[in-house]
């Protein structure tokens, strides 16, 4: 009874190693350092083929869990094929160039961060490392900017929804040129498209981040397109990445089919 007893507390510690390893997920944390994330697969995921990826920033105050509970998100990119990473600020917001708490970061921090978790993630999951896309909304809108302008290889395109870059763009961006589909409302007064005041900082200007990054990346504009929610000014360069701003009737909201909308657009311009 003693050696029983013995082997079944032996196993229980096994198990809770490996189910602190390796059992995180859509409803419990993977640890990277001293940061988190969470995934879900989609739907009756195979469990060996590679799938594509929609790894998605959360405004202010959210989180990679509150995230995970939104089921419109979660249900609709599962039912494309693609996995859900939802990444989590360290605190309540990103730290990021002129944000108002850290004027003085480079971002560099954050940036390792999603380095870490594409790594993590991509040990746990088959992932297909050509179809990660990069998405945030409000202050991951911001993130997400950030992400096209300081690891534009890592990931196919970036969907920034209601947030741009504090304050002004860099002058410059790392290469090689991304494919960026904006989308935002055009009565957004959380993130207005002319930017507003925020303590000792101010957000950017939508219309500056997507000049500058015209310039960097030698767009040029195409024919204009709209959808039932969406009208969009497009652009492309020789190379075919595109640079789309696409806006909708409305405020600073976000809706899923979003998503959809700008992965199907990167597909059809033969980014994914």
């Amino acid at each position: 009874m003693q050696f029983l007893n013995t082997l079944l507390a032996a196993t229980s510690l096994t198990v809770a190693a490996a189910t602190s390893a390796f059992g995180c997920g859509a409803d419990s944390d993977c640890t990277v350092g001293d940061r988190t994330y969470r995934i879900a697969m989609p739907d009756g995921h195979d469990g060996t083929t590679p799938v594509g990826a929609i790894v998605f920033s959360h405004g202010y105050r959210g989180s990679a869990a509150g995230l995970m509970r939104n089921r419109n998100l979660r249900g609709l990119i599962s039912d494309m094929g693609l996995a859900l990473i939802a990444l989590k600020s360290k605190g309540d917001d990103w730290v990021l160039p002129n944000s108002p708490r850290h004027m003085d970061s480079t971002g560099a921090a954050e940036f390792s961060y999603v380095d870490a978790v594409i790594a993590d993630a991509s040990s746990r999951h088959p992932l297909d490392q050509d179809r990660l896309v990069a998405a945030g909304f409000s202050a991951g809108g911001m993130m997400t900017w950030n992400l096209a302008c300081a690891r534009p290889a890592l990931f196919a395109g970036f969907v920034p929804i209601s947030g741009t870059f504090w304050k002004q763009p860099p002058p410059s961006c790392a290469g090689p040129v991304a494919s960026i589909v904006h989308i935002h409302g055009d009565a957004d007064p959380t993130v207005p498209m002319d930017g507003r005041p925020i303590m000792a900082t101010r957000q950017g200007k939508v219309t500056d981040a997507l000049d500058m990054y015209r310039d960097f990346g030698d767009f040029t504009s195409t024919a204009p397109s709209r959808t039932a929610r969406l009208s969009c000014d497009n652009s492309i360069n020789a190379q075919g990445a595109v640079l789309n701003l696409c806006m909708f009737e409305g405020g600073h909201s976000f809706r899923s089919e979003f998503l959809r909308f700008a992965w199907e657009t990167l597909e059809d311009a033969g980014r994914l």
